[in-house]
């Protein structure tokens, strides 16, 4: 059940070429592992109008993201390389991105993000995922590409 959404979101993940696939419904949104500069300009506008707000203008996160407040949620994180987020595969990323956290901690699990389905089509949560990513220190995005790929293989 840690993973509920991955039963409701049917995620077939292929590389090829350097390319993800996520699809819902016949739907399909690709992740380029040489990212456009593009793609990072259309990913920063969109976490600047939806993330920016909890998450900071700079993916600085909310301060004391690390304790819970008193009603027992944690603040928002950091997307910076001091954050945790470089520390989950691409797949966990999309998924709690479009669902919310719930969907990748498991029912019962409270937090202030929502989900964004809906809301950012799956083009503009990898464009968010593709900008926050740029953002890191290549050996950062190193490790978080290696982790991806060790979880398409454990997934296989």
């Amino acid at each position: 059940m840690r993973l509920l959404a991955l039963a409701v979101f049917v995620l077939a993940v292929s590389a090829v070429g350097g390319v993800i696939l996520y699809r819902n419904s016949g739907q399909e949104a690709a992740v380029d592992g040489a990212a456009t500069v593009q793609r990072i300009a259309q990913g920063k506008a969109i976490y600047m109008d939806h993330c920016a707000s909890c998450h900071g203008a700079a993916l600085e996160g909310q301060a004391n993201w690390r304790s819970r407040k008193p009603d027992g949620r944690l603040p928002a994180p950091p997307h910076d390389p001091s954050g945790h987020t470089w520390h989950h595969p691409d797949q966990m990323l999309f998924v709690m991105t479009k669902f919310g956290p719930q969907a990748t901690a498991g029912p019962g699990y409270e937090s202030d993000m929502p989900g964004f389905e809906g809301v950012l089509s799956d083009q503009e949560i990898i464009d968010v995922l593709t900008y926050i990513k740029s953002t890191w220190p290549e050996e950062i995005q190193q490790e978080q590409a290696r982790r991806t790929k060790l979880s398409r293989q454990n997934a296989s």
